[in-house]
């Protein structure tokens, strides 16, 4: 038997779930509630709860203020929280010209780019580059998929800089990967000595 909330329940909950997961659907946040999608709309209008495009442009334009590594354009999706030498979030919402041509599959290096610029746009310096990587593919995206990879900063020594990224469509992983970065200067020599990298 389910217990349903007055409209004052309901809408603190909305106001939590939203807080804690910004990302979620009106219908998502519809069947979390127990609600209907009109009631959750309406709720988020009285709230002055923006919709999910808003709430994720918001996002996007706080987190990109916090940007060093990369430019905007050179991170691949939407990089929607960024927190930096510690933790990074972003977005890439699949389209059909990222599929294999007969079928709904997304090509895997989407995915790894987007795993990989997240891992550099962790890092609060001005040039960042990969100086290894192993990952996993676990499962494979579909065109139209949201893929939402989330970058976690581990071990830091110097400029060197371990990165575990955690990439996903709803709750399923579909890719892991450790990345080592390195944080250089335009002018060192790290360009010219391959050595010092390894």
């Amino acid at each position: 038997m389910t217990v349903s909330l007055t409209k004052l329940q309901r809408q603190q909950e909305l106001l939590k779930l939203v807080k804690n997961k910004p990302l979620l659907t009106d219908r998502e946040l519809a069947e979390k509630l127990g609600a209907s999608i009109g009631t959750v709309r309406l709720d988020r209008a009285l709230l002055g709860i923006p919709e999910l495009r808003e709430r994720m442009k918001s996002m996007a334009q706080e987190a990109t203020s916090k940007l060093t590594s990369l430019r905007q354009e050179e991170v691949i999706g939407d990089l929607l929280e960024l927190e930096p030498d510690k933790w990074a979030l972003s977005m890439l919402q699949t389209k059909k010209v990222m599929g294999f041509r007969h079928t709904d599959l997304v090509w895997d290096h989407y995915i790894y780019a987007q795993a990989s610029s997240i891992a550099i746009a962790v890092v609060n310096a001005e040039m960042v580059i990969i100086s290894s990587m192993r990952g996993r593919f676990k499962s494979h995206a579909k065109v139209g998929d949201s893929v939402i990879a989330r970058a976690k900063v581990g071990i830091h020594k110097g400029n060197r800089f371990i990165i575990s990224v955690r990439s996903k469509v709803d709750n399923e992983e579909i890719f892991v990967g450790r990345f080592i970065v390195c944080s250089v200067d335009a002018e060192s020599e790290m360009f010219v000595e391959r050595g010092v990298l390894d």
